[in-house]
């Protein structure tokens, strides 16, 4: 047991042990009480986790802490402790309060303990909500699938003659997705009461404020007009919220929403949305871990606001773990890919007026709030709702603009599939920017990790696709799709600040199709593109000649599905063994247009292989990842090492 905690140290990080929460899920507090301490040591654990993590999403599990606290202890707790006949399942939709289910599902002892110190590594718990946790009922993070996912859950247990109790948290922001209202109305139809939906309310997407961006009007009657039962109340009132839940058990026979209004940040009066120091305009804890100041702050508030609720309900003060906080700061040399796009990006924005810039709720994310800032009239917000966004900028496009559209690669490629395909069919020019590419940053998880984002748009008749490795070759690409190219183009950005020590020929210019060398050699070459690949390739390869004194040439290839197969040849013309190095899934990658280069021009005496991602991504720490991936340093070396001792 730990030492009871009256004053938090900077330097220092702190959590609740299993037998604290033993201690209080044993008391003879009421069921409101016994709830609101839980909740309360939960946010200390949340806040733990995602400082230790380095990332994660705070303002979210904060907001609906109180929501998850009350369902697990007295619906999901109970029905395991009486061993009810009918099925009590509860997720959240949204995804980013994972940090916050994971506290709670440690604090009620579905889920070991340990696991609270691995948030966010491999073999731990990962960014997002996952089935392999228990407790964990579907994967989410990406928006708008939750209602659907419940009502198959429950058609399922219908027919199967299992009574079903299923409760499903959602975001406000989520509400733009076009999925969750198409959900509402077979729900109705169908009579699904077995399913009730809570809103998360806290008035906040990612960027900024839900009305700023898609306002919700009159929602309470948008969703009785669908057929659904609607509640209201404020959903960090734990009595508030409870007296509601309860009044639905009553015989109604529709499935029923809570609206539960909610708090951005609660419970740390400097991370409230609702705060005199809050951004009127952008929330500062959405996402990513607190400085060490912060940090202390947070959870000495925290660990205050606890003890006096112990001493108001003549509990004992918390007894706390601690451990030293370990250092979370980035490395300022790193090439800051998104901040280069910014800047080229606002250049060719002041140069043309024909542009207009389209986001789907995150500017700060993709490097675009510049543009909002210094040219509002060319830049248009659309919100978490890709499809619109699309179909908005081939709007634009066939009236002659240049839309440039902005989301996650995971996102920009797949949801919006149809609507690039039926823009791509009208031969006009659009610039997709997908940021957030490949398997880093592995925090986040699957579902944010975008692997299948070339195979998915390579084959889009016209565009091309393409990833810049470094700083230098960003503008020199955008360059290209604004100035040269007449039809779409795809940028693939990885987000993730990355130290490279190669360089570009200072003669170097993007030429579609062609890469250029950063390495001399002739019998073994590599290809690769982006920062992580081409770093991951360039340091391999001095190692290799390190060890063996044999030159291995690393090419720099960022045209990822148009190759130009007159120079490629000519590259690999006098080449032994050949490795493609591809930041996405074996399917179609980059890599397999090598392959069919090979192929087609029947190559016969030099040795091909690839290294891809031949499997759902983990999520883990960067290096872990690229480790588990073998797109690791000293897997690329030991791939060289096996070509070279056959």
């Amino acid at each position: 047991m730990g030492d009871l905690i009256g004053k938090a140290v900077v330097g220092e990080m702190y959590y609740v042990s299993r037998d604290e929460f033993v201690r209080i899920l044993e008391s003879d507090l009421n069921p409101i009480d016994k709830t609101k301490v839980y909740a309360s040591l939960c946010r200390i654990n949340t806040l733990y986790m995602i400082a230790k993590a380095g990332s994660g999403h705070i303002g979210s599990s904060f907001s609906s802490m109180d929501i998850i606290s009350w369902i697990h202890l007295n619906k999901l707790l109970i029905a395991k402790e009486i061993q009810s006949e009918e099925e009590y399942l509860f997720f959240s939709s949204k995804g980013h309060d994972a940090p916050a289910i994971y506290s709670s599902l440690i604090g009620i002892g579905e889920l070991d303990f340990e696991l609270l110190h691995q948030l966010r590594r491999i073999g731990g718990l990962p960014g997002h909500p996952d089935v392999s946790i228990s407790g964990v009922v579907t994967n989410t993070g990406s928006l708008g699938m939750g209602i659907s996912k419940a009502k198959g859950m429950i058609f399922a247990n219908r027919s199967k003659g299992i009574k079903s109790n299923v409760f499903v948290l959602t975001g406000d922001g989520e509400l733009q997705e076009g999925q969750f209202w198409e959900s509402l109305i077979s729900a109705a139809n169908n009579n699904i009461n077995e399913l009730i939906v809570i809103i998360d309310h806290n008035k906040l997407q990612s960027d900024t404020f839900v009305s700023n961006v898609s306002d919700l009007g009159d929602l309470e009657g948008k969703l009785k007009s669908f057929g659904w039962h609607v509640s209201r109340c404020d959903g960090n009132n734990i009595q508030e919220f409870s007296s509601v839940l309860q009044s639905l058990e009553n015989n109604i026979m529709k499935p029923k929403v809570i609206i539960a209004d909610t708090v951005k940040g609660k419970g740390v009066s400097f991370m409230e949305h609702t705060s005199e120091d809050s951004d009127t305009e952008f929330y500062k804890f959405h996402s990513g871990a607190p400085s060490s100041d912060l940090y202390h702050l947070a959870v000495q508030e925290l660990i205050t606001n606890s003890n006096k609720l112990l001493k108001d309900l003549k509990e004992t003060e918390l007894s706390l773990e601690r451990i030293e906080q370990p250092n979370i700061n980035s490395n300022e040399a790193n090439q800051h890919l998104i901040s280069a796009y910014s800047d080229s990006l606002l250049r060719n924005v002041s140069l043309n007026k024909n542009i207009a810039v389209l986001d789907a709720d995150l500017i700060k994310d993709t490097g675009i709030a510049p543009i909002k800032e210094k040219f509002p009239e060319q830049f248009i917000e659309c919100g978490i709702a890709e499809q619109d966004m699309v179909s908005q900028a081939g709007g634009m496009a066939i009236k002659g603009l240049i839309p440039i559209v902005h989301s996650f690669a995971c996102f920009l490629s797949t949801r919006a599939n149809e609507q690039i395909y039926n823009n791509s069919t009208e031969y006009t020019k659009i610039i997709y920017v997908g940021s957030l590419a490949g398997v880093l940053p592995g925090g986040p998880g699957h579902s944010h990790q975008s692997v299948r984002d070339i195979s998915s748009l390579g084959g889009m008749p016209g565009m091309t696709l393409m990833e810049p490795s470094c700083e230098k070759e960003v503008g020199m690409l955008l360059d290209w799709c604004i100035e040269e190219s007449s039809a779409s183009s795809y940028i693939r950005l990885t987000s993730v600040p990355w130290r490279i020590s190669f360089k570009l020929p200072t003669n170097y210019i993007a030429q579609p199709g062609k890469g250029v060398s950063l390495t001399k050699g002739e019998k073994m070459i590599i290809t690769a593109y982006g920062p992580i690949m081409v770093e991951s390739a360039f340091q391999a390869a001095q190692l290799f000649e390190e060890k063996n004194n044999i030159e291995v040439k690393v090419i720099n290839l960022p045209w990822l599905n148009n190759i130009d197969e007159e120079w490629f040849l000519e590259e690999i013309n006098s080449c032994s063994y050949l490795i493609a190095l591809d930041n996405h899934f074996y399917e179609g990658g980059q890599g397999a247009r090598i392959s069919e280069i090979i192929s087609r021009n029947h190559i016969k005496d030099m040795s091909f292989s690839r290294i891809a991602v031949d499997k759902i991504p983990e999520c883990g720490t960067n290096d872990e990842v690229l480790e588990a991936h073998n797109l690791s340093v000293k897997a690329i070396f030991d791939r060289l090492n096996l070509l070279y001792s056959e």
